[in-house]
């Protein structure tokens, strides 16, 4: 009764109240608290961030390329780190560092978890927002001040952070290891400290709307699995992001107040440091206890959104609805226990390895059951071949492939051979990097007419979509190869190594690629900016689909629904329910959405 009075008062109360006041420019459109607003705002950041990251990525490619060849590029864009358009050695890992931070936080975890845990929980469960507005609009912005300061780094006169995305002491520690020690290292900190209060503050709000906001029918059971990704990301977050902000703070007092937690016994031109009784090895431990459940945060919004894509477009009820949930919790708690895999080369207790390794091969079986599930649900599906679709079957495939050389690395007597190589590179950037890329396509080309009320264009859709697969496949598998020849990485050139001469042409293979695959992403940003302005207007429903999103109106309202939020009824998945046997019909579709109540079937209406 309690609940009943609630949703009620919430259904007539809340909504009228946002009429009484004429939003400006300012409060509709930068300090928004309206969730689809701040939605758009971190998927626009998070975009523009993404361009960064990958003229970074292309940068390094080139260098690997065509080492210590003089390159105008180089020289125009790095200037005083490429005198005479020859890259100085410090820059490139720089521009790793910098690359790995910006595309696994900014885009993977922020755009896209960000973006569309925003747009899809409130809209998903019947709710007018989130539980706190004020807190969301305060989460972008953290995000944006801690974008701002990662790109302001790479301005610093010493050069941005150069220790690698990982940032392992003791390059990290000690201001005067090299260049990219001193004040770009600490800039670095400062934004990934604020990035993490960011998450945290998104991350508390995301759970407590899922478990205070549904409307009236929406059990656990009937969420969809969007939510049910969403949902279990943002505990992963609550529960790892701390961890690494502890060990933030804890290098901050090894570099500025003479701390040693993570410093021991060292030397630099043969003066001993007054460091003692640290280990540089904790700090792997901290770092490695976010950095894999990171590895989820980024994978499980994607795979969400491709279940609902699928189901959706296979016109079929997802095959297996609780084994899926019962997989993405299984995957949270499994993600939190596997970090030693990271560090089978860091001297740790061979038992300990075997321990990791046993922890590490068991996820492979919650991975399997949603890959499974998913061709399982296209099987003898309608398929509706749309460019969404398209990049949702896309991540099943890179998920798959990605994660069968995650085996071989999962294992700590394989791993051993090919650690610290390209094949690693390969591996996370299938797996984790393409994946998620793609279920951040999917998710953009799929709920881009309910972001904007316009559609985006099919057929630059599909040009975009067979020309990024191509040139995804082309930079990353070729690199296994390299990567089991041995090849090291992070080392701006191999000249020095007689061995790996024979793989150049092999490496100018995968950097023609990596620049055919950015050049695609041009296609993307065109059709994007395109369809806001000039595209055609969607209709409410475009892809005939079950969730309650689609119920609402063309017009963007803080509040959502201009009436009652609707009630749910059934589960979000019924397509094609146009059996006989069936307890529901509508005739002449085949779908049925959450908010229609269950009807009778005919002849028990005719007794």
């Amino acid at each position: 009764m309690g609940q009943a009075v609630a949703v009620a008062h919430d259904d007539h109360g809340h909504d009228d109240g946002h009429h009484h006041h004429k939003e400006t420019f300012v409060t509709k459109y930068i300090f928004s608290q309206d969730h689809k607003m701040i939605a758009k705002q971190y998927l626009i950041t998070g975009l523009i961030m993404g361009v960064i990251g990958i003229a970074m990525s292309l940068l390094m490619r080139m260098q690997i390329a065509n080492p210590e060849q003089p390159n105008v590029i180089f020289e125009a864009l790095l200037g005083k780190w490429a005198p005479g358009g020859i890259m100085d050695p410090e820059i490139y890992l720089a521009l790793v560092t910098i690359h790995g931070t910006i595309m696994v936080f900014f885009v993977l975890t922020a755009g896209l978890s960000g973006t569309f845990s925003n747009f899809l929980i409130p809209l998903q469960i019947g709710a007018r927002d989130m539980a706190s507005g004020f807190l969301n609009m305060v989460s972008y912005w953290l995000f944006f001040v801690s974008s701002a300061i990662m790109i302001g780094s790479l301005f610093v006169e010493l050069g941005p952070a150069s220790a690698g995305w990982t940032i392992y002491p003791p390059l990290s520690a000690l201001p005067e290891a090299i260049g990219g020690s001193a004040m770009g290292m600490t800039l670095w900190l400062v934004s990934m400290a604020i990035f993490i209060a960011s998450s945290l503050l998104g991350s508390l709000n995301y759970v407590v709307t899922v478990i205070n906001l549904r409307t009236k029918g929406m059990s656990m059971t009937r969420l969809p699995l969007t939510i049910w990704a969403f949902f279990v990301t943002a505990i992963i977050g609550i529960v790892s992001f701390p961890v690494l902000f502890a060990a933030a703070l804890l290098l901050i007092m090894d570099r500025s107040f003479g701390t040693s937690f993570f410093l021991s016994d060292i030397y630099i031109k043969g003066e001993v440091l007054a460091h003692q009784g640290g280990s540089p090895v904790l700090f792997e431990h901290l770092f490695w206890f976010l950095g894999h459940p990171e590895v989820y945060i980024v994978l499980l919004p994607a795979l969400g959104i491709t279940s609902e894509i699928i189901a959706t477009n296979s016109r079929k009820p997802i095959f297996g609805y609780r084994a899926m949930v019962a997989s993405i919790l299984a995957i949270a708690f499994l993600s939190t226990i596997v970090w030693g895999h990271h560090m089978f080369i860091s001297g740790m207790n061979p038992f300990l390895g075997s321990v990791f390794t046993f922890t590490t091969l068991l996820i492979a079986i919650p991975s399997g059951v949603k890959a499974f599930n998913y061709i399982t649900t296209l099987w003898k599906g309608n398929l509706q071949m749309n460019p969404a679709m398209l990049f949702s079957i896309g991540l099943v495939s890179t998920f798959i492939t990605g994660g069968l050389t995650g085996i071989i690395l999962g294992d700590s007597t394989l791993d051993i051979n090919v650690h610290d190589t390209y094949f690693v590179v390969a591996h996370f950037h299938l797996v984790m990097g393409i994946s998620a890329l793609y279920g951040l396509f999917a998710g953009v080309y799929h709920w881009f007419p309910k972001m904007f009320n316009k559609m985006m264009d099919k057929n630059l859709g599909y040009v975009h979509f067979w020309l990024t697969a191509i040139g995804a496949y082309g930079v990353f598998f070729p690199m296994h190869f390299v990567g089991m020849a041995g090849l090291p990485r992070r080392y701006y050139t191999n000249t020095n190594f007689p061995y790996f001469d024979d793989l150049a042409d092999t490496n100018s293979l995968i950097t023609y690629f990596a620049i055919f695959t950015a050049i695609a992403q041009l296609v993307f940003a065109y059709n994007f900016v395109k369809s806001i302005f000039f595209g055609k207007k969607a209709p409410l429903n475009p892809w005939k689909s079950n969730t309650l999103e689609w119920t609402t109106g063309d017009k963007h309202i803080h509040g959502n629904w201009a009436g009652a939020i609707p009630h749910v009824y059934r589960w979000p998945y019924d397509y094609s329910k146009l059996n006989e046997d069936e307890e529901y019909v509508i005739a002449g579709q085949d779908y049925v959405p959450q908010h229609i109540p269950l009807q009778p079937k005919e002849e028990e209406m005719n007794h």
